[in-house]
């Protein structure tokens, strides 16, 4: 399955929860924040100012990697 960003930090985690790792590693911080859940990836990279693209190939790859 691919990760886009119009998914939710929630339906990521719930896809596999080790990504939130990668989240982590790119400066989102707040995964386990309940609100967190709620959010798009492309709405939490806007607020934490992380590249989009970039989040999105690391969590694919690693999935891919699986």
């Amino acid at each position: 399955m691919q990760v886009t960003k119009d998914m939710t930090i929630g339906e990521l985690l719930m896809m596999d929860r080790s990504a939130g790792a990668i989240l982590m590693q790119n400066g989102m911080h707040c995964v386990g924040c309940p609100s967190a859940a709620g959010e798009t990836l492309e709405e939490a990279s806007m607020v934490h100012g992380m590249d989009i693209d970039k989040l999105l190939s690391d969590i694919n790859a690693y999935l891919a990697s699986k």
